[in-house]
């Protein structure tokens, strides 16, 4: 990461720092691309909750449509893993980045002309799951391919900025238009979107790319990232946190338009603005993560710590007032968990298994959804969405409880031997320099 200018003000340095990433062309380009794109995916996100609700006045269909977008994640994410490592990044991109915007339109064009119904959403919903599943590893892996090892961590933590910029923008956007033009224009917005984030993969130079070689096609290259992503404590770790941190506490999109009808009695606006705040502070939060650039399982832990603290406390917010003040720190220290997590993983991954492991991330974050989400959905339609936003923030605790308990393991075996399986810092090595023989540890073996 690009160091401060030395003798220069503090602030200059901060900044400096903070967007070094940028100073890439390929990245700067679609960075620029994506932070229109994602916008539009977060307005199509907030009026197909709205949508589900207005068709069906029901937390627990809408948990179903969550679930049936994610439900691909689970059982074809770890395969995309194993396309990405196979495939050119950028070219597939493209090609799934068109078919999303396809999607959206379709969503967009039934809802304006008065023709959508609850199966055909859910239909979509299933469609755009099937993309989710093989683009979001090929996107994250590609992200390394544009900025190299050195700013990678800066590059993940501004693109989870992005993602919370768009938070914050799309849905109150979208809360805006769903009031005065209708739900189909929020759609027909995303579709459009997506030309920005096309033409950014298509216009960049592709000879400043840095590929990582493609993994030769053969058999069990699936079980093979799985049973890496297990031997490895960096990454199997922030997988078993974020698998029930994605499971129960990322479940916002059942839960907060609930909370905002139910518990503040609100309209779409403040489904909207609640919304907006938690990316608010996502953005600000996520600054920050830019600058200080830490990873690891410790950073990982304490940010999930707070994650949970600052769901409890919207949770239970007397008023909606106190509920925009809580998610600006629920959207901090989200942002801060992801870029930590997804971080290390990255930089304990060697580069021909970078995809594999990135799916599996996926598949803890997104594609425990189907699980999570109609489980969700049925605690607040059986208790209230207060308790049901609670039980997410307690998993946070729960995880980052679970995974110092599991650091410490790793560190001291059980027999008490100081010949542990240590907690290697993803910043000290390069995996690509990395022996085989790493992994396969002996502490391997010395466990139970």
């Amino acid at each position: 990461m690009a160091q401060p200018i030395s003798g220069g003000p503090a602030a200059h340095g901060f900044w400096r720092s903070t967007f070094s990433s940028l100073r890439i062309p390929n990245y700067r380009l679609y960075f620029t691309g994506q932070s229109i794109s994602l916008a539009g995916t977060w307005m199509q996100m907030t009026a197909q909750s709205w949508l589900v609700l207005v068709l069906t006045r029901s937390s627990t269909e809408l948990g179903l449509v969550v679930a049936l977008q994610t439900v691909p994640v689970l059982l074809l994410a770890p395969y995309g893993g194993v396309v990405a490592d196979r495939a050119d990044k950028r070219r597939l991109m493209i090609v799934l980045q068109v078919a999303m915007g396809c999607q959206a339109l379709v969503l967009g064009l039934l809802t304006v002309l008065g023709a959508v119904r609850f199966w055909q959403v859910c239909l979509l919903a299933v469609i755009l799951g099937l993309n989710n599943a093989f683009e979001n590893s090929a996107r994250q892996a590609f992200v390394r391919e544009m900025v190299g090892r050195d700013e990678l961590r800066n590059a993940i933590t501004l693109n989870s900025v992005t993602v919370n910029a768009a938070r914050a923008v799309g849905p109150a956007i979208g809360g805006v238009l769903i009031a005065t033009v209708g739900v189909g224009v929020c759609f027909l917005a995303n579709a459009a979107s997506f030309a920005a984030v096309v033409i950014s993969l298509l216009i960049m130079n592709t000879a400043a790319l840095q590929p990582s070689p493609p993994a030769v096609r053969a058999r069990g290259q699936l079980r093979e990232g799985l049973s890496y992503a297990a031997k490895t404590p960096d990454i199997a770790i922030p997988l078993a946190m974020m698998g029930l941190v994605g499971m129960l506490a990322y479940e916002f999109q059942v839960s907060v338009p609930v909370l905002a009808r139910q518990s503040f009695h609100g309209g779409s606006e403040a489904y909207g603005f609640l919304t907006a705040a938690m990316g608010i502070g996502a953005v600000v939060g996520g600054l920050f993560t830019a600058a200080r650039g830490r990873t690891g399982l410790r950073s990982m832990i304490i940010a999930g710590a707070g994650f949970g603290l600052a769901i409890i406390a919207c949770a239970f917010a007397p008023v909606i007032g106190l509920a925009y003040a809580a998610m600006l720190f629920v959207g901090w220290a989200s942002v801060s968990f992801i870029a930590i997590g997804n971080s290390t993983i990255q930089l304990a991954s060697a580069p021909s298994m970078r995809g594999r492991a990135l799916a599996l991330w996926q598949v803890a974050f997104q594609g425990t959804t189907p699980i999570g989400g109609p489980l969700i959905g049925w605690i607040i339609a059986i208790a209230s969405p207060r308790i049901g936003l609670a039980v997410g923030g307690a998993s946070c605790l729960a995880a980052a409880a679970g995974g110092y308990w599991l650091s410490q393991r790793y560190r001291r075996p059980p027999d008490g031997s100081s010949a542990g399986w240590p907690i290697q810092s993803a910043t000290d090595e390069d995996p690509a320099d990395q022996s085989a023989t790493a992994l396969i540890s002996p502490a391997v073996n010395a466990q139970p």
